[in-house]
């Protein structure tokens, strides 16, 4: 399962946001209603230290609550989440808040699904920081998961879900037992849960079957195939352009018919989407417990852990030579004299600059009589190697999660009105990757250099010959057996902390209010550990064929101590005009120490209010500074070369041809020269981007204020609405250049551009294609190492309404949650004039990844309810805004089509309407995004549930979700980030599964 986070900035893969995942104790939340509590029950209140059983806080607060999701059927906590307008799941890196819970990787993030949903009393979304709260991470919001407390008697839950196609299979089984003991002064509780998931593969699914190319809407599938493809330089002419023979079609690129066995220019590509997965496959096993035992009126100790073990299997497309570098002898027996010749006439550079055919005729029909090494007409020809190997079988990935986490403290009253808490926590994550049906190019290597067929030129005697140059099925199982191996790789977190609070009310209040000043004082100390290491073959770059790149051993660590205070003082009530006026401040002091770099200190502080003049109108606001500190994987990752995306290359196709000055900048950066005019855009709209930590980072700072009001009118009793403002600015990022500044750099400018400019020459292309993406280990690609030169900017308006009313035949309850998202900039550096502040609301490509998936400008969602004696019929209605794909990426992908269309004079030539050259010879890489996919018109998804209380103890539920199966958009597979753009849709945005059924039966004593 993905660890997920999430964020009212929606910040996407890049490790920017902060803000996820508190288990805490059981409360009622203050902006919720609260006819759960009993009188004079304690209140504990999201976002503040402060107990007080009368105040209401300054931010705006989204309660989910356990009914709510029983409703839902929903399995893992990440699917509360998604549900809520405005938030956006992401991968994003975040350390915890609050009460954490130990992270699972190195970057902080949390897995969501260790925290047993049988057991939570609501969860509470923050929006705004909550700084003295959560210190030096919570800067745009804060998830509170809060769990029940003083269960008792047995509660046993299970639950099924199907698609309507019969597959994704999802079965859910909790048991919960609590008990009070010792005449009600402790109470335990145990929850059991077992979960299972079936996969659904995109193969499964019409619409994702095939590998749709976003910019032709043809299919593309991936480069990497089968029968196998190479690549080389062409001979280069007077004028210094590469040449193309037409008696060979030597263009540099070349893939083996298998009906004729010749080497053909054109080549078939491979459909990998069959093979990906809409909904993963996974078994888990949790268990929680919790518990507390007064030990006299003033001092009460409590406990809690929780234990989880997941086992994830995920199965991809077959591996292969992902355009790596391969030796192939001349002499080969399995090389057809077709692509011998081909491989000829690869260009070489000579001592005075001039460009030659590799081999003349003679010497190449001299080599194909070579008997070995020894051999003086011995000749051998680097190429790059793109095969898929089916004959190995697909790529599996087998995750296997531990996690534990405890933690136990004692709290209790100083005096009638002070009290005072200490606790410790301490918690593990083991995730081991074990990964089969890997190719590791090291043996392609090998493999490809024989004389005979049988022996490997190597003299290693474990070593089998493989045949390169056959259809699907020449690689024997023996060659397939030598070609994989497996490997592993183990990440291992912990988390220990401590702290200490003292809270309650000073003993006064202000001339003017009833209740007193409320306070809070606290330290907390946190220790932060995270390894990756992997064995030989997973930390070796382009070793692992498709691995994406090298898993580096990392270790790291750093400490924080902290101290703060708070305070909440009511300074008017119960006056004309001011039933209420309440002001609250705090402020937080960090200081960090990591480990092999030093440290820094940090202050965090917020100051706020709420003004109720009457008629249940009250008016809140809160301003705060915060700031996020690197996580482990920021600062202690080894650069290594990955994978990124990236639809457009500005040096593909025949642009390069007619630019000079585009020419000089390809062939600055690697490209060879006789690659120019046959360069091609990344395969799959994957390139390589070189990319590590950085251990001089500082943390990144914000400015956060919300505005809002809150209306609960006399005269309409049991309505209660709250709409807010959130504006939240985020100075020194911890991030990364997205792929289209980086290329926007360099290229957008390309008459003035410099092949000597440092924005261009940090851009390194593969030393065989030319292109931005194969080898990791000799084609480092884009260049983009983790910095604080950032800046994020997000604002807009959540709206809450609350209803229930007597319709005479049935209760209705009726609940709206709506969010517009005004704004979602990122600039990714503030110091560059030409550095582009990118709005990312309501679009969505390869550079707006920053935000998640896709961030719709509105979005709402409404649940009806009517509740009858024995049964209750809620319908869900949810709606997305229409988005688009993003005018800037747009501009761009203009901008290169319009260079490539132009010929030898400048002169523009014929374009279709979609911006695609409309002429013989025509490249067909220079045009734009497809115009049917730059649009995604407005969802709407409906879930209907009736719950039946069949007795006392018994409840069973049944839910048709997604009840009108609405099919998702259809836009391609390379218009996004591969993170979110996967089948050829957004799946973490739209629902690709289609209509599901979900039964479940509630047992309780």
């Amino acid at each position: 399962m993905k660890k997920t986070h999430y964020s009212k900035l929606k910040l996407g893969a890049a490790p920017l946001v902060m803000s996820v995942a508190l288990v805490s104790a059981p409360a009622y939340a203050q902006d919720a209603a609260v006819e759960g509590a009993a009188p004079g029950e304690e209140i504990v209140v999201t976002g503040t230290l402060i107990r007080n059983p009368n105040l209401e806080q300054s931010t705006p607060v989204n309660v989910t609550t356990a009914d709510t999701i029983e409703l839902k059927q929903s399995n893992v906590a990440e699917e509360v989440l998604r549900e809520l307008p405005g938030v956006v799941a992401n991968i994003g890196s975040a350390v915890n808040n609050g009460n954490r819970v130990a992270p699972s990787d190195v970057n902080g993030r949390v897995d969501l699904n260790n925290i047993p949903l049988a057991l939570i009393e609501r969860v509470d979304a923050l929006t705004g920081a909550a700084v003295t709260t959560y210190g030096a991470d919570a800067i745009t919001g804060v998830v509170n998961f809060i769990t029940k407390r003083d269960f008792a008697g047995l509660e046993v839950t299970a639950s099924e879900q199907l698609t309507e196609q019969g597959d994704g299979n999802i079965f859910r089984v909790d048991a919960t037992i609590g008990a009070n003991f010792d005449d009600g002064r402790g109470n335990a509780v145990l929850s059991v849960g077992y979960q299972q998931a079936d996969a659904v593969y995109q193969g499964a699914r019409p619409f994702s079957n095939n590998t749709l190319d976003s910019y032709s809407n043809t299919f593309i599938g991936s480069g990497t195939s089968v029968p196998s493809r190479f690549s080389g330089t062409r001979p280069l002419g007077p004028d210094g352009l590469p040449i193309t023979d037409p008696d060979t079609a030597n263009n540099g690129v070349f893939q083996i018919d298998p009906e004729t066995g010749t080497a053909v220019p054109t080549f078939a590509t491979y459909n990998f989407n069959p093979f990906n997965i809409f909904q993963t496959p996974f078994e888990r096993f949790n268990i929680y417990g919790q518990a507390n035992y007064e030990v006299s009126d003033a001092i009460e100790v409590y406990t809690r852990g929780m234990f989880s073990k997941q086992t994830v299997s995920t199965i991809i497309a077959p591996s292969g030579s992902f355009g790596g570098a391969v030796t192939i002898n001349l002499n080969n027996p399995f090389l057809p004299a077709n692509l011998r010749n081909q491989f000829c006439g690869f260009n070489t550079t000579q001592a005075d600059g001039t460009y030659t055919p590799l081999f003349s005729q003679a010497e190449c029909d001299a080599a194909a009589t070579a008997v070995d090494e020894d051999d003086p007409n011995y000749r051998t020809v680097t190429t790059a190697l793109s095969r898929r190997t089916p004959e190995v079988g697909p790529r599996i990935s087998d995750y296997q999660t531990t996690f534990f986490d405890y933690r136990v403290g004692a709290r209790g009253g100083i005096t009638d009105t002070i009290d005072w808490s200490v606790e410790g926590a301490y918690g593990e994550s083991e995730n081991i990757q074990t990964i089969q049906g890997y190719t590791l190019q090291s043996r392609w290597r090998e493999a490809a250099l024989t004389n005979d067929g049988v022996t490997c030129s190597s003299g290693n005697t474990d070593c089998v010959p493989v045949d390169l140059f056959g259809p699907e099925g020449s690689i024997t199982p023996e060659m397939a057996d030598y070609l994989q191996e497996n490997s592993t790789s183990v990440n291992r977190t912990s988390l220990a902390q401590v702290r200490a609070i003292v809270s309650g009310d000073l003993g006064f209040a202000s001339p003017m209010a009833v209740q007193p000043i409320g306070f809070a004082l606290g330290g907390e100390y946190r220790s932060y550990k995270a390894q990756q290491q992997s064995d030989l073959l997973a930390k070796t770059a382009g070793e692992l064929g498709g691995a994406g790149g090298a898993a580096p051993d990392i270790d790291g660590a750093y400490d924080v101590y902290e101290a703060y205070a708070e305070i909440v003082a009511p300074l008017i009530e119960d006056k004309p005009f001011f039933e209420s006026l309440t002001l609250e401040a705090g402020i937080r002091y960090s200081d960090y120490s990591i480990r092999g770099a030093g440290g820094y200190d940090t202050w965090t502080w917020k100051a706020g209010g709420s003004w109720e003049p009457g008629a249940g109108v009250k008016f809140r606001g809160n301003y705060s500074r915060a700031v996020r500190a690197p996580n482990i994987g920021e600062l202690f990752t080894p650069t290594s070369t990955v994978l990124t995306n990236l639809g457009i290359d500005p040096c593909a196709g025949a642009a390069p041809t007619t630019n000079a000055n585009l020419r000089a900048i390809c062939i600055a950066q690697g490209a060879p020269a006789g690659t120019i005019g046959v360069i091609t855009n990344p395969t799959a709209a994957q390139a390589n981007i070189t990319a590590g930590g950085n251990l001089n980072l500082q943390p990144e700072k914000a400015d956060t204020w919300t505005l809002g009001v809150v209306f609960q009118p006399d005269f309409l009793p049991r309505f209660n609405l709250s709409l807010d403002y959130y504006n939240i600015k985020i100075n020194d990022v911890l991030g990364t250049p997205l792929p289209g500044d980086i290329i926007a750099a360099c290229f957008d400018n390309i008459t003035a551009a410099s092949a000597s400019d440092p924005a261009c020459t940090s851009i390194r292309r593969n030393p065989i294609t030319g292109g931005l993406d194969g080898d990791p280990a000799t084609t480092p690609g884009l260049f983009g190492l983790t910095n604080n030169l950032g800046r994020l900017y997000t604002d807009g308006f959540d709206l809450l309404m609350n209803y229930n009313t007597d319709v005479g035949f049935a209760n209705l309850a009726w609940s709206f949650v709506g969010n517009w998202t005004r704004h979602s900039k990122f600039n990714a550096n503030v110091a560059s004039p030409d550095s582009l502040n990118r709005e990312c609301v309501g679009y969505y490509s390869v550079n707006c990844s920053f935000t998640g998936s896709i961030q719709p400008e509105f979005q709402f969602s409404n649940r009806f309810t009517l509740g009858f004696d024995a049964v209750d019929v809620s319908l869900l209605w949810r709606w997305q805004d229409a988005v688009s794909f993003e005018p800037a990426q747009l501009a761009a992908d203009r901008a290169a089509a319009d260079a490539a269309n132009r010929d030898g004079d400048g002169v523009l030539l014929p374009i279709d309407d979609q911006g695609c050259p409309d002429f013989d010879g025509a490249d067909p890489g220079a045009c734009v995004v497809d115009p049917q996919f730059r649009k995604i018109k407005a969802q709407h998804y409906f879930d209907l549930t009736a719950r039946f209380n069949v007795s006392e103890n018994l409840v069973f539920t049944a839910t048709v979700q997604n009840l009108l199966d609405n099919k998702p958009p259809i836009v391609g597979n390379s218009i996004g980030s591969t993170t979110y753009n996967s089948g050829n849709t957004f799946p973490s945005t739209y629902d690709a599964l289609g209509r599901r059924y979900a039964v479940s039966a509630k047992l309780k004593f």
